[in-house]
């Protein structure tokens, strides 16, 4: 069975001297399904209506640069809030660790010791990591706090997400900026088209069958458009 990576110490020092790779699948992940899903939802709500389909792209266009920055913006605030709040706990920490050394050192020893550590492995253990400042403050981050060292950028998870929203939400709107004949019914089949698409890549970054994993994404966008498909169809029987 093969590895994914080799175990050759020159190998290893390399992949360990880049450093950690961060991961932005969330935010293309979560960009990408929820523009398909509200553009396709205005698309499949304005056709329920009845409307005209320079309407439809006028809505379509105007949720697709609106709700992306919304989007983007919301991702970029929420991101930058989690790295402000690790900058402050890395505070007080270090507070703690100047102020009351001994406390701090008691809470890494019932941390390890939690973990099945005991007696001079164990003492062994809070010597060694409590020897170095930022070992010790980075080890009291991730154990007390569950916070990773390394910190996602706030700038590019909202680029992430407004890409991944723009390119994919665009889908549905492509029928209309051509003016093809049957426009809702291949907007339709390009949406789920998306949506299987989205959810097939991100399988690879799990363990989930990449055609289970399609199927779950196309079901969960098919059926906020039909919901919206559906309030637009009543709406306009009430209103007309």
């Amino acid at each position: 069975m093969p590895l994914e990576h080799s175990h050759a110490p020159q190998d290893i020092a390399q992949r360990l001297n880049a450093g950690p790779k961060i991961s932005y699948l969330r935010d293309w992940v979560y960009g990408g399904i929820d523009g398909a899903v509200t553009t396709f939802a205005i698309v499949a709500g304005s056709l329920g209506a009845n409307l005209s389909p320079a309407i439809v792209l006028i809505l379509g266009l105007a949720n697709l640069l609106a709700d992306g920055f919304s989007m983007a913006a919301a991702n970029y605030s929420g991101t930058k809030s989690e790295e402000d709040d690790y900058v402050r706990l890395e505070g007080i920490e270090e507070k703690h660790i100047r102020l009351a050394p001994e406390g701090e050192r008691e809470e890494v020893r019932q941390i390890y010791k939690a973990k099945g550590y005991e007696g001079e492995e164990l003492e062994t253990l809070v010597a060694i990591i409590t020897s170095r400042r930022q070992t010790w403050i980075e080890t009291m981050m991730q154990e007390e706090y569950g916070m990773a060292a390394v910190q996602r950028s706030a700038l590019k998870a909202a680029l992430s997400t407004f890409a991944a929203f723009v390119i994919c939400g665009s889908l549905p709107l492509i029928p209309f900026v051509f003016g093809l004949s049957a426009s809702g019914t291949i907007t339709t089949v390009m949406t789920a088209c998306a949506f299987f698409l989205i959810g097939s890549i991100k399988a690879r970054w799990s363990t989930q069958n990449w055609f289970f994993s399609g199927m779950e994404t196309t079901s969960i966008g098919m059926a906020a458009a039909g919901i919206a498909w559906l309030v637009g169809y009543l709406l306009h029987g009430l209103i007309a």
